[in-house]
């Protein structure tokens, strides 16, 4: 699984928000396996749009989509809970 470059504004979001190690640790993750039990990888609703997140930590979620069958772009970085 190939995970695209991050757009330069959820770039410095995640280094505003000290995510930079936790980002690239769970990239390495779901790059090798994106079903990896960390990453609590779910379809968002409603299904039909396509929608996709994993887990950063317990507080923030990425967002994505997939590009094709093997590649996937972060579309946003937000905390979960908000």
């Amino acid at each position: 699984m190939i995970i695209l470059p991050l757009h330069h504004e959820l770039d410095t979001y995640v280094r505003l928000h000290g995510l930079g190690k936790k980002f690239q640790k769970q990239k390495k993750f779901f790059e090798s396996n994106p079903l990896h039990p960390s990453l609590h990888t779910e379809i968002l609703e409603p299904r039909q749009y396509r929608f996709y997140s994993f887990r950063l930590d317990r507080r923030y979620r990425a967002i994505f989509i997939y590009r094709s069958v093997d590649t996937i772009e972060v579309i946003d970085i937000n905390d979960h809970y908000r």
